[in-house]
């Protein structure tokens, strides 16, 4: 499941670790892993951070987390 390990990276990793993850995946793949997040895969400051780095949220307005449901 590379999705998830990018997510785990892309969540926990430091600046090297981040940098070399988007140089190796790329922008789009980074941003449907984000978009495709499950919950708690993210941190919030890590979603928030990723939202505005990667061109998905504006100004005072972050997409809201993904949040677990029980039916």
């Amino acid at each position: 499941m590379p999705e998830r390990v990018i997510a785990q990276v892309m969540n926990i990793g430091d600046y090297d670790d981040v940098r070399e993850l988007s140089r190796q995946v790329g922008d789009d793949v980074l941003r449907n892993v984000l978009r495709q997040a499950q919950a708690g895969q993210f941190g919030k400051r890590s979603w928030v951070y990723w939202n505005y780095r990667l061109g998905l949220a504006s100004v005072d307005h972050v997409p809201a987390m993904p949040v677990r449901r029980f039916e």
